[in-house]
């Protein structure tokens, strides 16, 4: 399990001393540890792996989004630290999907699903998120979609 992978990996960082390191997992944990205390009152639980999965998505998109603001600011030294933080989370991620494989994906639901217009979008991302959520960025995936059904 994804969890227990990050929970080795901060026994690790505490045994090499990599303060940086340990900081961004003890992050991740502290999501998840909110995102469990979140999903007590929840009618349906997800796999774990897939609300663990969700929950470094999220932070991986919070940490470009700063990365992105710091860097118009001109404070490149915290642009630094959200780099370090997005490489920690990014290494727990399940491998994403390449562009070209994205594309294809979408191909086969358009067709599966007989996806023409941008009427049809809605169906598309959901059945796309479905199938490959924990392997892509919904966000550049959507403007893919919108592309194909354009």
């Amino acid at each position: 399990m994804l969890r227990d992978t990050i929970k080795a990996a901060q026994i690790e960082a505490m045994k090499a001393g990599d303060k940086p390191r340990l900081v961004a997992v003890r992050l991740i944990l502290a999501k998840l540890k909110d995102k469990d205390i979140e999903l007590r009152t929840a009618s349906s639980v997800p796999d774990d792996d897939v609300v663990v999965v969700d929950v470094l998505q999220k932070m991986a998109k919070q940490r470009r989004e700063s990365i992105a603001l710091y860097e118009q600011g001109g404070r490149q030294e915290l642009a630094d630290v959200e780099k370090a933080e997005l490489a920690v989370i990014e290494a727990f991620m399940p491998q994403q999907m390449g562009e070209d494989e994205t594309r294809a994906a979408i191909e086969a639901i358009k067709a599966e699903l007989g996806a023409s217009s941008m009427k049809d979008m809605g169906r598309v991302i959901a059945e796309l998120k479905a199938r490959h959520g924990s392997q892509l960025d919904m966000g550049k995936a959507s403007g893919l979609v919108k592309a194909a059904l354009a």
